[in-house]
C-alpha cells in the first residue's frame, strides 16, 4: 500500500509499504479520510514533540475514519462493509487508570503517530477492534474523522462540568478551538466568546456560532468580556492556544469561583501565573490530555444536532500530495483550519 513516511524532519515521501495483517482481536480499515493534526506538523517540523522522538522512520496522522475490510477471528461488534471512526489510543485496559474509566493517562497506551508508533497517513490501517465506532448514515467520514479533535473539546467540557448555564470562554480559534465551541454547543451552552488575531479564523469562529470574538491585541480580554456579559463575565474558559499571554488571559478573564480548562501545549514548559489570584479566586484550574470515552456520546450528539464541524475543513489533498499538505498546514495558518487528506482521490 501506498503510505508517507517522514524520514527525518521536513523529509517526507511516499513509499510502498505492506498493508497490516489484523490480529485476532483487530480490524483492518481501509483509509478514507484522515486529517492533519498540529502534532503531526510538530513531528514533521522538529522530528519530537517533549520525551516522543522520532528515532527511526514513521507515519503519521491519527484523525480518520474508513471502511472495515478485514476481521480477526475474534471481533464481534464490526464487521466487513462497516463505516467506522478509530479512536486512535489503545490502552491496556488493565491499570488503575484504565479500571477507573480515565484510560488517556494509561501509562502503557499505544497512539496513532506518537513515536515508535506508526499512524495512518496510508490506505489502511489495523485497530484493535474495541477502539472503533460505528458511523450512522447520517455521518459522512469527514465528521467521522473530526470525532478526534471534537473529542478534546468534549474531554474539556466534561473536565470542568459545563452547564448550560455556563457563559464560556475559547482563547484560540485554530480547529481545537472551534471544534470546543461545537463542543459546548453540544452541552446547551448559549454564550460562547472567543479570543484569536486571525482574521480569517475570527469570521470563521463568527459563522459556527460564537456569540462574539475578542481581538486580544486589540481590547483587554477581561474588560471587553465584561462590557460583552454586563458585568456578569465568563464562568469557564478553554485554552486551546499554548500562547502564554492567552494563559495568563485565561486566568484573569474568568469570573471569581470559576473554571479554566488548559488544553494548548505551550512551547515551553514553564508559563509564570499569578498564583494568588487563583487562590484568591478560589479558580479551578484543569490540565487535558487527549481524552476517554468521549466516541459514543459525540457520535449521538452528533447524529440528533445541526451542527456542521465540516466547516473547520478548508481544504483537502490526495495521499499523494501529503507533503503539500502537511507544508499548507504549517505554512498557511492564517488561511487554513482543518487540512485533510483522501488516499482514494
Amino acid at each position: 500500500m501506498l503510505a508517507a513516511v517522514l524520514n527525518k524532519p521536513l523529509d517526507m515521501e511516499m513509499k510502498q509499504v505492506p498493508i497490516p495483517v489484523p490480529g485476532k482481536d483487530e480490524a483492518l480499515i481501509k483509509v478514507y479520510c484522515i486529517g492533519v493534526c498540529g502534532s503531526d506538523v510538530h513531528y514533521y517540523e522538529h522530528g519530537k514533540i517533549g520525551r516522543y522522538v522520532v528515532e527511526k522512520p514513521i507515519i503519521l496522522g491519527h484523525e480518520l475514519a474508513g471502511e472495515v475490510v478485514a476481521i480477526g477471528e475474534a471481533v464481534k461488534h464490526v464487521q466487513v462493509g462497516d463505516r467506522v471512526a478509530v479512536e486512535p489510543g489503545v490502552t491496556c485496559g488493565r491499570c488503575e487508570y484504565c479500571k477507573a474509566g480515565r484510560y488517556n493517562l494509561c501509562p502503557d497506551v499505544v497512539f496513532m503517530a506518537t513515536p515508535p508508533v506508526d499512524g495512518a497517513w496510508a490506505e489502511y490501517v489495523a485497530v484493535r477492534a474495541d477502539f472503533l465506532f460505528k458511523l450512522p448514515d447520517s455521518m459522512s467520514y469527514e465528521q467521522g474523522a473530526l470525532l478526534e479533535p471534537l473529542s478534546v473539546g468534549i474531554h474539556a467540557m466534561n473536565r470542568a462540568n459545563v452547564t448550560p448555564a455556563d457563559r464560556l470562554l475559547v482563547t484560540g480559534l485554530g480547529p481545537i478551538g472551534l471544534l470546543a465551541i461545537q463542543a459546548a454547543k453540544l452541552f446547551g451552552v448559549k454564550e460562547i466568546y472567543a479570543t484569536d488575531v486571525v482574521p480569517f479564523r475570527q469570521q470563521l469562529a463568527l459563522e459556527m456560532g460564537v456569540t462574539a470574538v475578542i481581538d486580544p491585541t486589540q481590547h483587554p480580554v477581561k474588560e471587553r468580556l465584561l462590557e460583552l456579559t454586563d458585568g456578569q463575565g465568563v464562568t469557564v474558559v478553554v485554552e486551546s492556544s499554548g500562547n502564554g499571554r492567552a494563559i495568563g488571559d485565561a486566568l484573569r478573564a474568568v469570573k471569581r469561583g470559576g473554571r479554566v480548562v488548559l488544553v494548548g501545549m505551550p512551547a515551553v514548559d514553564e508559563i509564570p501565573v499569578d498564583v494568588n489570584a487563583i487562590i484568591d479566586a478560589e479558580l479551578d484550574v484543569y490540565g487535558l490530555f487527549r481524552y476517554a470515552n468521549t466516541y459514543p456520546a459525540a457520535i449521538a450528539a452528533l447524529s440528533n444536532s445541526e451542527l456542521d464541524i465540516e466547516k473547520v475543513i478548508t481544504h483537502k489533498f490526495s495521499l499523494n500530495d501529503t507533503v503539500q499538505a502537511v507544508e499548507m498546514a504549517r505554512t498557511q495558518k492564517d488561511t487554513s483550519i482543518k487540512v485533510m487528506i483522501y488516499p482514494g482521490l
